[in-house]
């Protein structure tokens, strides 16, 4: 008897609290209609027309055979293009490529020597940032550049450059030392 005398007190008071609450749900609208009728009656129903489209012209790729501008040719079809003459000076091609030749020598900066008079290393520094110690008659850039003299300042090198006929073209080049950024401070 207990129990089910609260639990009516709980559905009563229930009661109570929703009936308070929709009771504000019949009030009088007709000042919201009167807004809304106002706002209708000065809003333009206007909406711009979508421009127009032109037409699409359709030009077909004639192109389809030919090698792609967007992916590097291969090494071998380079090679082969190169038309070499006879008695031209021109680069080994069987010769194995060491791991300086994929830099520009732009992309290599002396830092450093090791050893004495009588082998002399130099301490280069790619672009990644790996350092590599060369020597005499090792081979570094892209244009098949082969050590010929190191010294404590200076790295000279000859080049195997192509002239545009079929030939090649010696040309020497040198990398100097650099002190690194932070031995200058």
């Amino acid at each position: 008897m207990i129990i089910r005398n609260s639990t009516s007190n709980i559905m009563t008071v229930f009661g109570i609290i929703a009936l308070t609450l929709l009771s504000g749900c019949f009030d009088d609208t007709t000042e919201i209609k009167a807004h809304m009728a106002q706002i209708k009656a000065t809003t333009t129903n206007y909406i711009e027309p979508m421009p127009e489209v032109n037409a699409f012209i359709h030009i077909a790729y004639s192109a389809d055979d030919l090698r792609s501008p967007f992916i590097l040719p291969k090494a071998e079809v380079i090679q082969q293009k190169m038309q070499q003459m006879a008695g031209c000076l021109s680069p080994d091609s069987h010769r194995r490529k060491q791991p300086l030749e994929k830099y520009a020598l732009s992309d290599l900066i002396m830092r450093g020597t090791l050893g004495d008079d009588s082998m002399l290393w130099a301490l280069l520094e790619a672009s990644d940032l790996s350092l590599h110690r060369v020597s005499l008659g090792n081979y570094l850039g892209l244009y098949n550049g082969r050590i010929t003299q190191v010294s404590t300042t200076t790295v000279n090198i000859i080049e195997l450059a192509p002239d545009g006929t079929g030939c090649w073209v010696e040309r020497e080049t040198a990398l100097n030392i650099t002190q690194s950024e932070e031995s200058n401070k």
